[in-house]
């Protein structure tokens, strides 16, 4: 009786073995760049996708190399959604290449985008906070809710075309993260209303399109990932002043040393705010008060 029991669990065991292997498989696997992405694919795809990123928490989407298990793992991958970070400018051909199967989704499709704004760099004359000629386009779009819109679209659009046994889930799924995004938009309207103008400085200048969208202007200190020279950093302490900045904004994924020596010559104050965690509600939330009590 005993061995029989032992022979049905196993059996049992095995049965749910499958069944969660088949479930798994029966998901969307789709793979994004950075958690951000991968937040929004979740919300979208809740319950019927299996989303994967590639740089993984405190990486830098400028540094990142694909690990080999990922690049096995993307092989299976039904879709990926790219942003255009600069990784990817590197790597996604060859993402792209080792599933040929996997379409590519461009969720920055429709998003007019910026060169990368940077303090200008020239020894003589010159104004920061301009572009670079020829540099990239930002990818920081993710950081503007109204541009996320317009990611959500795109990622809902992809979902159903790729699933459409899912459609109605996807769409609705969609309605309540356009609901919560429209919301936070709304919350940092708010928060900005009577500041328009009003100058921050950042180490990285990821903040272009969250500046743009609330009337704010960002000055950055670096531009792809370049610490200043001495000169320059004397420009920048110059400016700062001369704009009573009195915060600086750095990220988990770039050194702070710079930032720290400008926040010191002007009497001001380091406050790190990250523009690649997962949580992008909750985070974008954390942002607008930091900037808030920051802007003051």
């Amino acid at each position: 009786m005993k061995a029989v029991m032992k022979v049905s669990m196993a059996a049992f065991l095995i049965v749910l073995m499958v069944a969660g292997v088949t479930y798994g498989q029966d998901k969307l696997r789709v793979f994004t760049g950075i958690l951000p992405q991968k937040f929004f694919v979740e919300q979208i795809g809740k319950g019927a996708v299996d989303v994967d990123v590639m740089v993984q928490p405190g990486a830098s989407p400028h540094t990142y190399e694909p690990r080999p298990q990922q690049m096995v793992a993307i092989s299976r991958a039904k879709l990926y959604f790219a942003i255009g970070v600069q990784f990817e400018n590197v790597w996604l051909k060859r993402i792209a290449s080792s599933n040929p199967s996997m379409k590519i989704i461009k969720t920055h499709e429709g998003i007019e985008r910026v060169p990368m704004m940077g303090h200008d760099h020239e020894e003589e004359g010159g104004h920061q906070g301009h572009s670079h000629e020829g540099s990239a386009p930002d990818p920081h779009i993710w950081l503007s809710p109204p541009l996320v819109l317009i990611q959500a679209r795109n990622i809902l659009s992809a979902l159903q075309e790729a699933d459409p046994s899912n459609f109605d889930l996807y769409e609705a799924n969609y309605r309540d993260l356009v609901s919560r995004v429209i919301s936070i938009d709304s919350e940092l309207r708010n928060i900005f209303k009577d500041k328009k103008g009003i100058s921050f400085m950042v180490f990285h200048p990821a903040w272009g399109y969250f500046a743009r969208a609330y009337g704010l202007s960002q000055i950055p200190v670096e531009i792809e990932g370049k610490e200043p020279k001495p000169s320059q950093l004397q420009r920048l302490i110059q400016d700062a002043k001369a704009r009573n900045v009195k915060v600086i904004f750095t990220q988990p994924q770039f050194s702070t040393r710079s930032a720290e020596q400008v926040a010191r010559e002007i009497g001001g104050q380091v406050i790190t705010v990250d523009p690649l965690a997962l949580d992008w509600v909750e985070n974008m939330r954390e942002v607008a008060e930091k900037f808030k009590a920051g802007l003051r």
